[in-house]
C-alpha cells in the first residue's frame, strides 16, 4: 500500500483546502471549482498544475485570505434553503450516478477518465459548446474516486439490509455457496431472506474470500465474523441453505456441525438443484460408458483447438444449426442435458467428422446400441432438465420444490408401464430410432431397472414430499380438512376463523402464499409465524450461482487482484444506495479545517 500524503498549510497559495475522510485519509479540495483529488495529488506539482491549467491564476495567497471566502458548504447551505441545488451537489450527484451505473454495468473503474469523460467532453464542446465542457470538466470521474464512491454506496447499501435484518420479525432464511475464482481464490458468497411491512425480501448479504482453505472450519468462521462485525446475533438465522460442496453437505459435515453447536434449532436444508447431477451414479454401466463416450468425443472435438476449427467450418459448411458443443462438466446438469441432445441432433455430422479425422472413437460412436443408449439418456436428461430449471427462480421455497420433486417422482410408474408395453412416447428421441421389437425389448428392461432405482435415489435423497397432511393448512387453509387438525391445537380456532371470512378468501386467491401469510401478521400472528417459518427457508442456491456469473464480470485476467466485494454488492443488490444521505455525509465530512 503507498504512504498517505499529509496536508500542509503552503498548499492553500495555490487556493486549494483540505477535506478529510472517515478513514483519516486527507485529499485536496479546490477552493474556486470544488474539485477533489485524491490523496495522491497532495503535492505541490499536481496543486500548481490545477491551478494554473484550469484557473489561469498567479499563486501567493496565504490561510488568512482563504478564511474570508465562504466555503462551499456555507454556499451550499445558503442554495439549499432557496429550495436549489449547489454546483457542488450536483458534481456529487453526477459523479454517484456515474459509480452506480459503473457498477451495475460491471465495468472497471477506470472507464470513466479514460473514455466516458473524454467522451461526454468532446460532445458538450461540439453541441453544448465551451461553457457546458467547462462544467463536466468539473465532475470528479477518476479512478480512485470512482472506487470510493462505489465503497460508499455498498456500504449504504448493506446498512439498509442490516436494519431490515433486525426489523424482521421472523428468523431469516442464509443461502450459502462457495466457488473458486479465476485467480484460485475460494470466494463465499451468501443471500438473505426476511420478512419486511407485508411480504418476504430477498437479498445480497455479502462475497468474502476464503484467504486460506475452503474447510468447514474456515466456512463457519467467515460466516459467523461477519454478523459479530456488524453487532448482529448469530442466531437471528432461522434456516441456512448450502450448495452441497463437500465442507458443507451433509449431517455430520464441518460447517453444518458447528452452525448447531452455536444454534441448535436451527434448520438445514440441502439445495435441491445440484444434487440432480449426482442422478449418473444410477446408471448402469452400459448407460454410464454411452455417458462417457460422449465425453470423450467432446474433449476430441473441442480440447484441440485445429479440431474445433475444423469443426465448426464443417458445420458451416453443410448449413447445420448447431457449430459450437459445450464442454461436459460434472456438476453442471442443464449443460449436461444440452450436449446430449446436441450431440443426438448432430449424430451424423459428428459421426462424418469422426471418419475424416480418423478417430479410434468412431467404432463405439456408430455403434446401433450407443445410438439408442444415446437417445434415452437425451431424453431423460431433457426431463430432468425442465424440473430442475422450473424451481431456478427466485423466491422458491422448499415446499413448492418438493411439491415439483414429487409430481416428477409420480411420472416414473406411468412411464414404466409404458415401456414394458414398447411404448416409448415420453421418450421421443428413443421412439424415433427404435425401428425392430428386438431392439425395444433390448432398451425396456434397461430402462425399466433404471427408472425404479431413480426413483428410489430420489425419495431417498430428496425426502420428497415431507409436509405431514396436519400441516397442509398452510398451502390452502381454505380447502384443507380442518379434522385433520387434532383439538388439543392450539391454533385450530384461529383456522376456523380465518375460514370464515370472506375478505381473508379474496385477498389468498390474489396473493402469492408468502405475502398472504406475511399480511395475516397483524390478525393471526400465530398462523402467520407457523406458516413463513416453514415457507422461509431457501430451498436452491439459485441466488448464489447467478451471482457467480456476475463474478465472473469482476474477476478477470486483467481484474484479477480487484477486490470485490463492494462492487458486487452494488451490481447485485437490490437495494437502491441513500444519495441525498451519502452526499450529505460527504459534504459535511468535506468542510474546510
Amino acid at each position: 500500500m503507498s504512504k498517505k500524503r499529509k496536508w500542509d498549510d503552503d498548499y492553500v497559495r495555490y487556493w486549494f483546502t483540505c477535506t478529510t475522510e472517515v478513514d483519516g485519509t486527507q485529499r485536496p479540495q479546490c477552493v474556486l471549482c470544488n474539485s477533489v483529488f485524491s490523496n495522491a495529488d497532495l503535492r505541490p506539482s499536481k496543486l500548481s498544475d490545477h491551478f494554473n491549467r484550469q484557473h489561469g491564476g498567479v499563486a501567493g495567497h496565504d490561510l488568512n485570505s482563504l478564511k474570508h471566502m465562504p466555503t462551499p458548504s456555507d454556499q451550499s447551505e445558503t442554495l439549499k434553503a432557496f429550495g436549489v441545488a449547489s454546483h457542488e451537489d450536483t458534481l456529487l450527484q453526477a459523479s454517484y450516478q456515474f459509480a452506480y451505473l459503473c457498477a451495475k454495468e460491471k465495468n472497471p473503474h477506470t472507464v470513466a477518465e479514460k473514455l466516458v469523460k473524454p467522451c461526454a467532453l468532446e460532445i458538450a464542446q461540439i453541441v453544448l459548446g465551451p461553457d457546458a465542457q467547462k462544467k463536466l470538466q468539473q465532475v470528479p470521474l477518476s479512478d480512485a474516486v470512482i472506487h470510493s464512491r462505489i465503497d460508499e454506496m455498498s456500504q449504504d447499501i448493506l446498512q439498509q439490509v442490516l436494519e431490515d435484518i433486525k426489523a424482521s420479525p421472523l428468523k431469516v432464511g442464509i443461502q450459502l455457496a462457495e466457488t473458486t475464482d479465476m485467480d484460485d481464490c475460494g470466494q463465499l458468497m451468501a443471500f438473505v431472506r426476511y420478512i419486511k411491512e407485508r411480504e418476504i425480501i430477498e437479498e445480497f448479504l455479502f462475497c468474502e474470500p476464503l484467504q486460506l482453505s475452503m474447510k468447514g472450519i474456515d466456512v463457519f468462521n467467515l460466516f459467523r465474523d461477519f454478523f459479530l462485525k456488524h453487532k448482529i446475533a448469530l442466531d437471528v438465522c432461522g434456516s441456512v441453505c448450502t450448495d452441497g460442496a463437500s465442507s458443507m453437505l451433509g449431517e455430520n459435515s464441518e460447517f453444518v456441525a458447528y452452525v448447531k453447536k452455536e444454534i441448535p434449532h436451527i434448520v438445514i436444508t440441502h439445495c435441491l438443484l445440484n444434487p440432480h447431477a449426482l442422478v449418473i451414479k444410477t446408471l448402469p454401466t452400459k448407460l454410464r460408458d454411452a455417458l462417457f463416450t460422449v465425453v470423450r468425443v467432446i474433449n476430441f472435438i473441442k480440447g484441440r483447438a485445429p479440431n474445433h476449427r475444423l469443426f465448426q467450418a464443417f458445420f458451416e459448411e453443410i448449413g447445420i444449426e448447431y457449430s459450437v458443443l459445450l464442454f461436459h462438466t460434472e456438476m453442471r446438469w442443464l449443460s449436461r442435458g444440452q450436449i446430449l441432445t446436441h450431440i443426438f441432433e448432430m449424430y451424423e455430422e459428428i459421426n462424418q467428422f469422426l471418419h475424416h479425422k480418423s478417430s479410434n472413437l468412431v467404432d463405439g460412436f456408430e455403434n446401433k446400441e450407443f445410438k439408442i443408449h444415446l437417445a434415452y439418456l437425451a431424453d431423460l436428461f431433457k426431463h430432468l432438465n425442465e424440473l430442475s430449471a422450473s424451481m431456478q427462480r427466485t423466491g422458491m421455497n422448499t415446499v413448492s420444490a418438493r411439491e415439483k420433486l414429487s409430481a416428477f417422482v409420480r411420472k416414473f410408474p406411468f412411464w414404466q408401464k409404458r415401456i414394458e408395453k414398447r411404448n416409448f412416447t415420453n421418450f421421443p428421441f428413443l421412439e424415433e430410432i427404435i425401428v425392430s421389437d428386438n431392439e425395444g425389448i433390448f432398451i425396456a428392461a434397461e430402462i425399466t431397472l433404471h427408472l425404479q432405482q431413480l426413483s428410489n435415489f430420489f425419495h431417498g435423497y430428496f425426502s420428497v414430499g415431507d409436509l405431514n397432511e396436519a400441516s397442509k393448512w398452510i398451502l390452502d387453509p381454505f380447502l384443507f380438512n380442518i379434522d385433520f387438525v387434532d383439538d388439543s391445537y392450539l391454533m385450530k380456532n384461529d383456522l376456523a376463523e380465518l375460514r370464515a371470512s370472506g375478505q381473508i378468501l379474496m385477498e389468498f386467491e390474489t396473493m402469492k402464499l408468502e405475502d398472504f401469510w406475511c399480511a395475516q401478521f397483524t390478525v393471526f400472528p400465530n398462523l402467520a409465524k407457523t406458516a413463513l417459518e416453514i415457507l422461509m427457508p431457501f430451498a436452491t442456491t439459485y441466488l448464489c450461482e447467478l451471482g457467480f456469473s456476475s463474478l465472473l464480470h469482476f474477476k478477470t485476467k486483467s481484474r484479477s487482484c480487484f477486490s470485490l466485494s463492494d462492487d458486487i454488492r452494488v451490481a447485485i443488490s437490490k437495494k437502491v444506495p441513500r444519495f441525498s444521505d451519502i452526499i450529505e455525509q460527504k459534504l459535511q465530512l468535506q468542510k474546510p479545517l
